[in-house]
């Protein structure tokens, strides 16, 4: 259910704007009654939206609308960030923003260090204009090959999903990011044609700026 009104969202959100600026000065069940309404109120916006409150600073907080990398919810999200009410203390951001390098991301059981990964692009003449990823994991056996029905597989690719969403940020992961498989990471991993994870940001703004000038 969505009524795509982001007018009844954000009378909510200015009604309760205080209380959320002095989050951490509420009881846990105070904090977590707000969190929930708060997600109600967008789920009545567009259902699959999600939201993040930044932690407080000299500067207020920043609250961040999600799409969870669902590019059909995109243009909602950019409708509320851009229809957003000037509030103190409060920054809106459309989509996860990338959060630097030397990360280290917990997803399920998994832990991933982009500092002991590394990428290779895997280039697709049909569409130029998407990235695809071969990303070396540390640990997986040299023999490693994907399984279908494997629910770990499944797990750490969509870690390793997350892991990218975080480097280089929900929009640019969402619209960039066309193919993404996992491989055993090799003894001399530059050498066989790798880079540090880390360098995957600058490599993705290489990307835009070469597609842009074709």
């Amino acid at each position: 259910m969505q009524n795509n009104d982001h007018k009844i969202f954000w009378n909510w959100f200015q009604s309760n704007c205080e209380q959320l600026t002095m989050l951490n000065d509420l009881t846990e069940a105070e904090s977590q009654r707000l969190l929930d309404e708060m997600q109600h109120q967008l789920d009545q916006y567009c259902e699959g939206l999600t939201f993040e409150i930044g932690d407080q600073t000299n500067n207020g907080r920043t609250l961040t609308i999600s799409a969870e990398g669902d590019f059909d919810l995109f243009r909602y999200v950019v409708d509320l960030c851009d229809n957003a009410p000037d509030i103190d203390w409060w920054e809106f951001v459309p989509f996860k923003q990338p959060k630097g390098k030397a990360l280290k991301v917990t997803f399920d059981k998994y832990r991933f260090d982009t500092a002991q990964m590394a990428f290779m692009q895997l280039e697709c003449e049909e569409e130029p204009d998407i990235i695809g990823l071969r990303v070396a994991l540390p640990g997986l056996p040299a023999n490693y090959k994907p399984q279908p029905d494997d629910p770990n597989d499944d797990d750490r690719l969509v870690g390793v999903y997350v892991t990218l969403e975080a480097l280089i940020g929900e929009f640019d992961c969402t619209t960039l990011i066309g193919y993404l498989e996992l491989a055993p990471m090799p003894e001399e991993p530059f050498k066989a044609g790798y880079r540090p994870l880390d360098d995957l940001p600058e490599f993705v703004e290489w990307f835009k700026r070469s597609r842009n000038r074709e």
